[in-house]
């Protein structure tokens, strides 16, 4: 084996050890995308009835298995089920600290996806930047969520606490649901509250003869 295979072999081993960063991005992984899902989802939930309540869509986090055959670098993929006992899938293509000494993961290609009783449902967001030390995400550029119930969210630049468990965009939001359409000038959530909510000029368009239609 090259000396350079070597060097090659020893990082890979390094990054995968008990304690890495490669340890602190699975834990943030297996947090953020079904926080993201949970919320988005909830928030479609809820918005017929109001701009603010109570989500009714938990996920299980001690449920979420790691699929340790895929662990590597360039791709990652996680599955588990939610406390519905929906499966969801979670794929992040890529995730690269530059350096030891610089506390940031930035991420690649992320997608979850889960199962839902009428149909799949996924999340996407390009690209993201992690903050060990803080234990803070921004997720940069568009955001997206689309189920096949006729469910679908786009907004962009979300930042996320792990600690406190909110999340908040940065640009604006719109979508649209079976009732209607929705748009605002940010959407934020809060997980230990389980309320979402739509601020800066919420607009909610509900089309007439949709209600009943959706009972």
């Amino acid at each position: 084996m090259s000396e350079a295979a070597i060097r090659s072999r020893d990082a890979r081993m390094r990054w995968a050890m008990p304690g890495s960063s490669h340890d602190r991005v699975i834990r943030w992984l297996r947090m953020l995308l079904p926080m993201g899902i949970g919320a988005l989802v909830a928030f479609m939930s809820i918005a017929p009835m109001t701009i603010a309540g109570d989500m009714s869509f938990v996920l299980d986090k001690n449920k979420v298995q790691v699929a340790r055959e895929r662990l590597r670098v360039t791709e990652a993929l996680y599955r588990g089920e939610d406390s519905k006992g929906q499966p969801f899938a979670l794929h992040a293509g890529s995730a690269v600290q530059a350096t030891s000494k610089e506390p940031i993961v930035r991420m690649q290609d992320l997608s979850a996806s889960l199962a839902m009783r009428d149909g799949p449902a996924m999340l996407r967001a390009d690209r993201a930047r992690y903050d060990m030390d803080k234990e803070q995400v921004q997720v940069e550029g568009p955001v997206t969520y689309q189920s096949a119930d006729g469910y679908r969210l786009v907004t962009r630049d979300v930042d996320v606490d792990l600690k406190t468990r909110t999340m908040a965009s940065q640009g604006p939001v719109e979508g649209r649901m079976p009732l209607g359409t929705f748009s605002g000038g940010h959407i934020s959530a809060n997980l230990p509250e389980r309320v979402v909510r739509l601020t800066g000029g919420a607009r909610l368009h509900i089309v007439q003869g949709a209600a009943r239609g959706t009972r």
